[in-house]
């Protein structure tokens, strides 16, 4: 993966991401509706006890951060950034905050769960396969992923999506699905199944679909 390859857009967005997330931005305002609940429902779909030590990839502003350790999970959290970064530091100073993405783990220790919201797109699909099976390898007997990101039931979905948001002037949000990997539920399911686990989905929003995974070989 190339570290940088959106660092530069993170780095940009990070000052205003919060506003965008709130609904503040047009183009944006589908992608993150009910923002609040979908980060609420994918800290309730980890199901772990508290205590737990939970790896949370691409923290962002650490909006879910938050969450996680009010249910009581010790979290570690990464995030390529160093502006994501900077702000998430600025609300929680004794976070456990490492420069890393989905290919570049702490790999000390072993985790109960692993959690990313609106991060996984990022990879290619070959990159998604080999961060699940990375993550896996993580994880403690039983453990848990839950990835909460924009993805398409088909490609017709996928298409619909795209040309409204054409048609809407929403230029942004075109550049994106464009130029990012957003994956087919197919797709997804197979690279789970690759590496070894289980895989539910759960739609949240019109863009946006739960995935939660289990290991099934251990």
């Amino acid at each position: 993966m190339n570290e940088a390859r959106f660092n530069p857009r993170f780095d940009e967005w990070a000052d205003s991401y919060d506003s965008v997330v709130a609904g503040r931005d047009p183009q944006y305002r589908e992608v993150f509706a009910g923002y609040r609940e979908i980060l609420t429902r994918s800290v309730l779909a980890l199901g772990l006890p508290p205590g737990s030590r939970v790896l949370e990839i691409g923290v962002g502003t650490a909006n879910l951060t938050q969450l996680l350790r009010e249910t009581g999970y010790r979290v570690t959290g990464v995030e390529p950034s160093g502006e994501m970064r900077r702000i998430a530091r600025g609300k929680l100073p004794d976070l456990d905050l490492r420069d890393g993405h989905f290919l570049q783990l702490p790999a000390e220790e072993t985790y109960d769960g692993m959690i990313s919201t609106y991060a996984f797109h990022h990879l290619t699909e070959k990159e998604k396969g080999e961060a699940l099976t990375g993550i896996r390898h993580l994880l403690r007997p039983g453990g848990r992923i839950v990835i909460t990101d924009t993805a398409f039931l088909d490609t017709t979905s996928k298409r619909k999506i795209r040309l409204e948001a054409f048609e809407q002037g929403f230029d942004k949000v075109v550049r994106d699905l464009d130029e990012e990997f957003f994956p087919l539920l197919s797709e997804v399911g197979e690279l789970f199944r690759c590496a070894g686990m289980a895989v539910e989905f759960e739609q949240l929003n019109r863009y946006v679909w739960l995935m939660k995974g289990e290991d099934v070989d251990r």
